[in-house]
């Protein structure tokens, strides 16, 4: 094939409706020309981190609107939202897979590139750490302190799977599924360049793996076990197996 040709016509013109509407000739110059890549996959690697930074400008744009939403009792519009968000989680998990078709000296070459760089300082990463504070203020606020009822309430003792219980679903997922990235990003680094090596002993690592530990929404977590063991209680710390009596 004729390579520079194809190439060209990548780029396109930016002159149709659609190239100028979506900015095409601005988003492809995001990258480096092909003459500049180290190697090939080093094209794959700009790429994936940068629609993960768009999708997590949704993500964190679409939060914003949540918060919203909630303060003024929209519940539904919420939760809709919500589903935005999470399968943009998915998505961002599902494309790391991408970056595990790079062998692993071909990442050393890109890494080169990085210098000191890593994931801890995307703008989009940073932004969604701190969000999840804020919506937890804002749940407590319209569903529990305006609602007058206690997480105990909502999933148990006056459970009826209503507004509220499903708001606090929609944030245990999104939890659920932003540890879900975080524990594919940390196995997508055993499998490019392993967190045994002595350069990579510091800090991003160290993060990477606290954060894999934490929850955003602690109290969404601890309600489930609080259940256990008050249900359970009756049977003490151990369940006897299940099955006839000995003497039956």
């Amino acid at each position: 094939m004729d390579r520079q040709k194809y190439q060209k016509m990548m780029r396109g013109a930016g002159q149709l409706d659609y190239e100028i509407y979506l900015n095409t000739e601005q988003l492809l110059a995001c990258q480096k020309e092909p003459s500049e890549l180290c190697n090939p996959d080093e094209l794959q690697f700009m790429i994936v981190h940068q629609i993960e930074e768009l999708w997590m400008k949704l993500m964190a744009t679409t939060l914003l609107d949540i918060d919203d939403e909630m303060r003024a009792g929209r519940s539904l519009k919420a939760l809709t939202l919500f589903r935005r968000v999470h399968l943009c989680q998915e998505m961002m998990t599902r494309q790391l897979g991408l970056l595990e078709t790079m062998s692993p000296k071909d990442y050393q070459e890109i890494r080169i590139l990085l210098g000191n760089g890593s994931g801890q300082e995307s703008p989009g990463f940073r932004v969604l750490l701190k969000m999840p504070a804020d919506l937890w203020q804002t749940f407590e606020a319209v569903y529990l302190e305006g609602g007058k009822r206690t997480l105990e309430q909502i999933y148990d003792s006056e459970y009826s799977h209503d507004e509220a219980y499903m708001v606090a679903e929609a944030m245990a997922e999104f939890d659920e599924q932003f540890q879900k990235f975080r524990h594919a990003h940390m196995q997508l680094i055993y499998r490019s360049i392993g967190v045994a090596a002595n350069s990579l002993k510091g800090r991003p690592v160290e993060i990477l793996n606290e954060g894999i530990r934490q929850k955003f929404f602690p109290a969404l977590w601890h309600i489930r076990a609080e259940m256990t063991d008050r249900w359970g209680g009756a049977y003490g710390r151990k369940r006897d197996k299940l099955g006839k009596p000995a003497d039956a």
